[in-house]
C-alpha cells in the first residue's frame, strides 16, 4: 500500500521538505560508499544513537568525573544526528515517501519554521524516550521514524478523514484507491516491521540497527497532534 498524494492544494513550496529529502538522500549515498569501503560500522556506532553510551557517560559524569559532562554533550548530539541516518533502502524510501505525502500539506499549513520544529522535536524527543525505555541497549538506533510519526500525527489530527490517493501493488497490477488519513496511523506501525528489507550490513552485530522502541513512536504521534492543536488555538 503506497500513499501517493492527498487532495489538498498547496499554495507555497515545501522548502523545508525539499531540504530534508536532499540531506537524507545525500547522507544515505554516503553510507553506501562507507559500506563498500568497510567503514560503515564505525560511522554508525559513532554517530548513531546508542543508549548505553549515553547512560554510561551520564553515570561517569555524576559519580566519578564531572569533566565527563563534555562526553555526555557529545554523545547526546546523536539524538539529533541519528534521525538523518538510515539502515535500509526500505526505511529511507518509506520515510521520505511519508514525509512528502503528508509533510507538504502540514508545512503549507503551519509554516516553514514551525514545521522544522515539529520534525526535529518529534525525532529528538522520540530518541530520548528510547534511551529511557532501553538505557543499556548497545545497538545503534537510527532513522527519522520519530520525526515522520510526528508529521503523521499532525496531519491526522487536522485531517483525519481526508482522502489519500493510494496504490495497492498486486503482482504486476497497481490498483488506485482512496484511503482515509487515519488509516495510515495503523499502516505506519505495520510498515516499521518491514524496514529490514534491503538493510545495510552494519558490524559488529550484523543486526539491522533499526529502532527497537516502536512504541516510543506513539509519542511522536502525540507530539505532532499537540503542535497542530497549539497552532490551531493560537490562530483563533
Amino acid at each position: 500500500m503506497i500513499p501517493i498524494s492527498d487532495t489538498i492544494p498547496i499554495r507555497n513550496k515545501p522548502i523545508i521538505i525539499y531540504w530534508l529529502i536532499g540531506i537524507n538522500i545525500a547522507i544515505f549515498l554516503w553510507q553506501l560508499q562507507l559500506e563498500f569501503s568497510g567503514e560503515l560500522g564505525y560511522f554508525i556506532n559513532t554517530w548513531g544513537l546508542v543508549p548505553d553510551q549515553i547512560t554510561t557517560a551520564i553515570t561517569n559524569a555524576i559519580y566519578f568525573n564531572p569533566a565527563a559532562w563534555v562526553v555526555v554533550f557529545w554523545r547526546s548530539a546523536s539524538c539529533f544526528l541519528a534521525m538523518f541516518l538510515h539502515g535500509s533502502f526500505s526505511q529511507i524510501l518509506g520515510n521520505l515517501l511519508f514525509l512528502w505525502v503528508f509533510g507538504k500539506t502540514v508545512e503549507n499549513l503551519i509554516g516553514h519554521r514551525l514545521f522544522l520544529g515539529l520534525y526535529l522535536s518529534g525525532g529528538i524527543i522520540t530518541a530520548i524516550t528510547q534511551i529511557i525505555l532501553a538505557p543499556s541497549l548497545t545497538i545503534p538506533l537510527i532513522g527519522a521514524n520519530g520525526a515522520i510519526a510526528a508529521i503523521l500525527g499532525a496531519y491526522v489530527f487536522k485531517f483525519p478523514r481526508k482522502k489519500i490517493y493510494t496504490i495497492f501493488p498486486l503482482l504486476i497490477l497497481y490498483i488506485p484507491v482512496e484511503m482515509p488519513a487515519y488509516f495510515y496511523l495503523m499502516w505506519w506501525f505495520i510498515q516499521q516491521f518491514f524496514y529490514g528489507i534491503g538493510s545495510l550490513h552494519i558490524p559488529p552485530s550484523g543486526v539491522n540497527p533499526l529502532s527497537l522502541g516502536h512504541w516510543a513512536q506513539l509519542l511522536g504521534l502525540l507530539i505532532g497532534g499537540g503542535i497542530m492543536a497549539f497552532h490551531q488555538s493560537s490562530r483563533m
